[in-house]
């Protein structure tokens, strides 16, 4: 299973991390996993700058469900707060 990752985007990625290291020239990569030069430049590029937005929007993500279960559970005090007042008006009447 490649959890909605196409065979094509591993493989580039693969391509532009091997580039990416500098361990090999591009045209080392290139020849290695039979892509054109100019190709695998393009790849490495795309992968450092979109680097930094893989851990962007992970932590943008976070951050929305953190807020969100924060108000769920704000929401959830508020009604049981409204509760207990109604429990304790009710008990008021039993005594």
């Amino acid at each position: 299973m490649h959890h909605g990752y196409s065979l094509g985007t591993k493989f580039k990625f693969k391509v532009a991390l091997e580039a990416a290291k500098g361990s090999k020239t591009v045209n080392e990569v290139a020849s290695e996993f039979g892509v054109h030069p100019s190709q695998v430049s393009h790849w490495k590029r795309q992968l450092l700058d979109e680097g930094m937005n893989v851990f962007g929007r992970n932590q943008g993500r976070s951050e929305r469900e953190q807020a969100n279960k924060e108000t769920e559970l704000y929401e959830q005090i508020g009604r049981l707060k409204m509760e207990l007042e109604w429990l304790k008006k009710k008990s008021i009447h039993f005594n």
